[in-house]
């Protein structure tokens, strides 16, 4: 009997070192920083990664990321500076730079996304309220972010808090603006294919016009040169007959003659003339001097 109370006795004494043990005894992790309260007061920070202790029942152990976290703030419409609307989503990255202030102003993460979402969305809709809408989607679109994420982190400094950089995961119009937009788009796209088309027949008439105009230059053309070579002709023909004629007349008339038997002969047509004809001279004797 006594063997098993002093066995019970020592089973409660393992119990209680254990339990004792993790009320003085805790591990702080490679990404946690550590903050010790007693009865809701401050009194330690530990950053060192390792084993800690505090006392035990009286003091509790606050932890907080000391990595890089996100915060995704709900999608809200924000007006321009020609009274455009767009609608954003911004996103903030922050990392919990000051624990004590962190957990003295926001107490959590949950309380630190809910300031930050309303610190973004404010210098968000301020900077936006300062430009026009195609600024705020053209190239100028990081600048004016930086311009949020500069002012952003120097106000939430005051909650121990550090943003590293703002961004806007998406930014579109409201659903009616949209068609609209889109509406505008359409027409202005078939503003330039009508356009486009016009200039192409404008182009097509004046490239005809200039290929009729240098076909009738080339034809008034051929057909100067060629009546002037069938002149040329002519006149060659002409001299030379007129040649012949001088140096032998019987020879040049019985050439003529064949020429005239040459055309009526190669048709079939019917041709009725006197015996006494000059065109039948050279048909009777080779001299041509029986008619």
């Amino acid at each position: 009997m006594k063997h098993r109370i002093l066995g019970l006795g020592g089973l409660v004494v393992v119990f209680l070192g254990v339990v004792l043990g993790r009320q003085v005894f805790f591990t702080v992790d490679e990404p946690d920083q550590v903050i010790i309260t007693q009865f809701g007061e401050y009194k330690r920070t530990i950053r060192e990664p390792g084993l800690a202790t505090k006392v035990p029942f009286i003091q509790l152990v606050n932890r907080f990321d000391r990595r890089i976290l996100s915060s995704d703030a709900p999608k809200a419409e924000y007006l321009t500076q020609d009274k455009k609307r767009l609608v954003a989503d911004p996103v903030t990255r922050w990392r919990i730079d000051n624990p004590l202030l962190f957990f003295k102003t926001v107490r959590d993460e949950s309380g630190a996304r809910a300031r930050l979402d309303d610190l973004v969305f404010s210098e968000l809709r301020r900077e936006v309220a300062s430009h026009t809408f195609d600024v705020v989607i053209g190239p100028k679109r990081e600048t004016i972010m930086d311009n949020v994420a500069r002012t952003a982190r120097e106000k939430a400094r005051e909650f121990g808090i550090e943003v590293v950089d703002v961004r806007i995961k998406r930014a579109d119009l409201p659903q009616e603006v949209q068609m609209s937009v889109y509406q505008r788009m359409q027409a202005e796209r078939e503003r330039e294919a009508k356009r486009y088309r016009s200039e192409g027949e404008e182009e097509s008439a004046k490239l005809r016009a200039e290929t009729d105009k240098e076909k009738t230059i080339l034809l008034a053309t051929a057909q100067q040169r060629a009546s002037q070579l069938r002149g040329e002709g002519d006149g060659a023909a002409t001299r030379i007959y007129a040649e012949a004629y001088g140096q032998d007349p019987e020879f040049y008339g019985f050439t003529r003659s064949l020429q005239a038997y040459e055309k009526f002969m190669g048709t079939r047509s019917t041709l009725l003339l006197p015996a006494d004809s000059d065109l039948f001279r050279y048909l009777g004797t080779p001299g041509g001097a029986n008619r």
